[in-house]
């Protein structure tokens, strides 16, 4: 979604040209950041995304550090046929998932689903270690606060999405007892 003039407008509706000069074309992103680190895209538009795949590969990008997130299951699924080399991720809420965790977390595994991304708040340590019994990640989104990043790591989560990397270093810091290594 873009804001123009306070309204939210889907970004597949508005041309490049009218997009904000710090919005970047995909290739113009890889060609200013590289390609040495993982890049997690939440695809709201299914359509985008084989354009943002071919992008990715065109400019050298590993497909194994592009990870393709989706909030709808028949979606993620879609894309884990489509993109067989690149990490599906099924974004969802504990709510949300009406079959239950246990069974959503079977399908995930049997269908080849590399991580279930749930909010903070619809994580514990038990579902996090029934995600690792099945063999995929388990990460969480919306970790804002400096008691919610200590509990995602003292939980064993795989990764979390924050808008605060200095509130997500020092808590990694604290309960690692060193600083992330830097790529």
């Amino acid at each position: 979604m873009v804001k123009f003039l306070g309204r939210k407008k889907p970004i597949a509706e508005v041309t490049a040209a009218k997009l904000p000069s710090h919005i970047p074309s995909v290739a113009e992103f890889f060609q200013q950041c590289g390609t040495d680190f993982d890049f997690s895209v939440d695809v709201k538009d299914p359509s985008s995304a084989e354009g943002l795949v071919s992008e990715a590969r065109n400019a050298g990008f590993d497909p194994q550090r592009l990870w393709l997130c989706h909030h709808k299951l028949e979606q993620t699924l879609e894309y884990r046929v489509a993109y067989p080399d690149v990490r599906i991720v099924d974004s969802s809420r504990l709510a949300r998932i009406k079959e239950g965790p246990e069974m959503r977390m079977a399908t995930l595994a049997d269908r080849g689903v590399d991580v279930l991304n749930m909010h903070i708040t619809d994580w514990n340590g038990g579902l996090v270690t029934m995600a690792h019994r099945f063999n995929f990640f388990a990460f969480g989104w919306d970790v804002q606060f400096p008691h919610a990043l200590t509990d995602a790591f003292r939980m064993g989560l795989d990764a979390v999405y924050s808008d605060y990397t200095d509130r997500l270093v020092d808590a990694y810091t604290e309960q690692v007892g060193h600083a992330p290594k830097r790529v």
